[in-house]
């Protein structure tokens, strides 16, 4: 080999075009080296100091397939890492194919960048057909992660580093011109790659006032000449208004694809549909907010409005890819742009006020989504805690009541109704308790008692029902509340056990939602069921269970005839263990009620200490 150039300015040493600022504000690292300096070139083993292994590539299984390439996973013989063969799968390629190939191995290899698979080799395969080497990559494609609904940090992250390899990419004069989330590789260990150069533009720049124009006069573009006019290249749904058009793509082509991108992430669907009709509202809609797509998402209103920049259908209207990433990173480090957050969260109570003052069956929803994402981008902002804290604390009136709250609420009653079901059975079951006592007792009228447990177990077989259901029958529950009642008089009289079954009957009645907003229905039920026995009596149609003599009211009953104390102690275990089963079923609606509400003050005291105005001496801000 040569001796190598001395590191004087003279004809040997390379001419290095970093030394001149470029017009994208960077340092091109591109090498233009004399006709007349050294060359090294590879040797063959018998001439060398060392002898090394032969070349070549032992490949493996396929890691995926194109329309005139496929990438194969291989292993360098000589140096023993794992690498990607990219090969023509074309036995008798013609010369665009041939061109494009190397054209994107030659593009790719320039563009040294860290988040950009370097190419290690390119070469010529024993049929003749051209292959490059490149890195092998092990992950997953940015299209696959969105699949998934990953974390937004993370997706925003790796875009800062496809816009700053983009960035670098344009110093260098070149243009993806397919930027897309399945050309985006997201690495197993933290690695971010812009992969699939294939129809990168190279852009011919000799305009005289760039300081050093971009050396890649040694790559063919697909621009002049061999693309066939009228073609489309790129991704419709990603691809730039212009690039539709059939104009030139510059830079500025590539940021519409990053903005489209960016949509995406936040969005988290496509800013286009795929195929035709993603052209046909590029044209027609190519700039779209993302807060307005998915109003119900809290999008940060820089990363809005900076997405909503690089989506403008003028291409000098949108920032560089230099500037989209700083701008993301900003919103990354935590900077927040106060003024314009402070604004939006006025507009968001200000429409939040106007809302509450139509008659929309939606307006109350509407207006607490408005003042929750006002304090979202302005913590301070005591209007949005005053309105939210009088949406949480004080309740529509009925007729204002939003559907979707119309719905839980009659959620909630079935709730109540299913677990007050559940303990009607147990209380009705209980009335059989004192059927053993029959055996001990002269029952009098057997198929009377017999009608009084046939209807108690009606009413254990409804309950259980309407536990199941969760919508009780009030005609049902109030029939049988009522027999049972009117029953109760024919064991011991109008004034003993009866009136403590009708307080039973009316705590299980009156939580019902229907019976509970109609006062009339309980005062009639209960004077019907009060009055009715003893009017029926009075008329003589049924027999009398009870009379006032001197000093002492008598009680007879048609169940049963009374003989001392055995009918004594039987009348006192059945009013004992009618009174506990009232007391227990008393005791457990009242605790859930009281849980019940005891929740709604917990959580109604820990929401006001979220809004701004729940000033506290632990306050966070010093």
């Amino acid at each position: 080999m040569a001796e190598p150039p001395t590191p004087d300015r003279d004809a040997k040493t390379p001419v290095i075009a970093g030394d001149a600022p470029t017009e994208a504000g960077g340092y091109s690292t591109a090498v233009r080296y004399p006709s007349d300096g050294v060359t090294l070139v590879p040797a063959g083993t018998a001439a060398a100091a060392v002898v090394l292994p032969p070349p070549g590539y032992a490949l493996g299984n396929m890691i995926g397939r194109g329309g005139m390439g496929e990438v194969l996973a291989a292993t360098d013989l000589r140096i023993g890492r794992e690498v990607a063969v990219k090969r023509m799968t074309a036995t008798q390629p013609d010369a665009e194919q041939v061109t494009r190939f190397l054209r994107e191995a030659r593009i790719q290899a320039r563009l040294e960048h860290p988040a950009i698979v370097p190419v290690h080799e390119l070469g010529v395969d024993e049929l003749g057909r051209p292959f490059f080497t490149m890195k092998r990559l092990a992950g997953q494609t940015l299209a696959q992660k969105l699949a998934d609904k990953p974390v937004l940090n993370r997706m925003l992250r790796g875009l800062v580093e496809v816009c700053l390899a983009i960035d670098f990419a344009h110093s260098r004069g070149v243009v993806h011109r397919d930027l897309k989330p399945s050309n985006i590789m997201l690495g197993d260990y933290g690695e971010i790659y812009v992969i699939d150069w294939g129809i990168a533009r190279v852009i011919a720049d000799d305009r005289e006032e760039r300081s050093v124009p971009t050396q890649q006069g040694d790559i063919s573009t697909l621009d002049d000449g061999s693309t066939k006019s009228g073609a489309l290249l790129g991704t419709p749904g990603y691809m730039s208004p212009e690039q539709i058009r059939g104009q030139h793509a510059t830079p500025a082509a590539d940021l519409y694809a990053l903005g489209a991108i960016l949509f995406e992430i936040l969005v988290g669907e496509p800013l286009h549909k795929r195929g035709q009709p993603g052209i046909a509202t590029t044209l027609s809609m190519p700039q779209v907010l993302p807060s307005t797509r998915r109003p119900d998402l809290v999008i940060p209103p820089e990363l809005d409005n900076g997405c909503f920049r690089a989506l403008s259908e003028l291409p000098e209207q949108r920032p560089t890819a230099r500037e989209l990433a700083d701008l993301v990173q900003a919103y990354l480090d935590g900077d927040r742009d106060l003024e314009q957050r402070r604004r939006l969260a006025a507009a968001q109570v200000l429409a939040a006020t106007e809302v509450l003052g139509t008659t929309s069956a939606d307006a109350r929803a509407s207006a607490m989504r408005r003042a929750g994402r006002a304090i979202v981008l302005d913590p301070e902002n005591e209007e949005a805690a005053s309105l939210v804290s009088s949406l949480l604390l004080d309740p529509p009136p009925p007729d204002k009541m939003p559907p979707d709250l119309v719905e839980k609420l009659a959620e909630e009653d079935r709730a109540g109704s299913r677990d007050r079901s559940r303990k009607g059975i147990y209380a009705y079951l209980s009335v059989f308790a004192v059927l053993p006592l029959a055996l001990v007792l002269e029952i009098k009228d057997w198929p009377l008692l017999i009608g009084f447990f046939g209807l108690v177990l009606v009413g254990a077989l409804s309950a259980a029902q309407f536990a199941r259901t969760g919508r009780p029958v009030p005609a049902v529950v109030m029939f049988v509340n009522f027999g049972l009642s009117l029953l109760f008089t024919r064991l011991a009289g109008p004034y003993i056990l009866t009136p403590l079954m009708i307080c039973c009957a009316l705590v299980a009645l009156t939580p019902n939602p229907w019976i509970n907003q109609r006062t009339w229905v309980v005062v009639s039920w209960t004077f019907v069921t009060v009055m009715a026995p003893i009017v029926l009596e009075w008329v003589g149609f049924l027999p009398t269970t009870w009379k006032i003599g001197e000093g002492a009211m008598i009680i007879v009953s048609d169940f049963v005839r009374t003989h001392g104390w055995v009918d004594e102690i039987s009348l006192v275990f059945a009013n004992l263990l009618f009174t506990m089963t009232v007391a227990v079923l008393l005791l457990t609606i009242n605790r859930r009620r009281r849980e019940g509400q005891r929740m709604l003050f917990i959580q109604a005291w820990h929401l006001r200490q979220l809004l701004p105005h729940a000033k506290r001496p632990w306050a966070t801000r010093q």
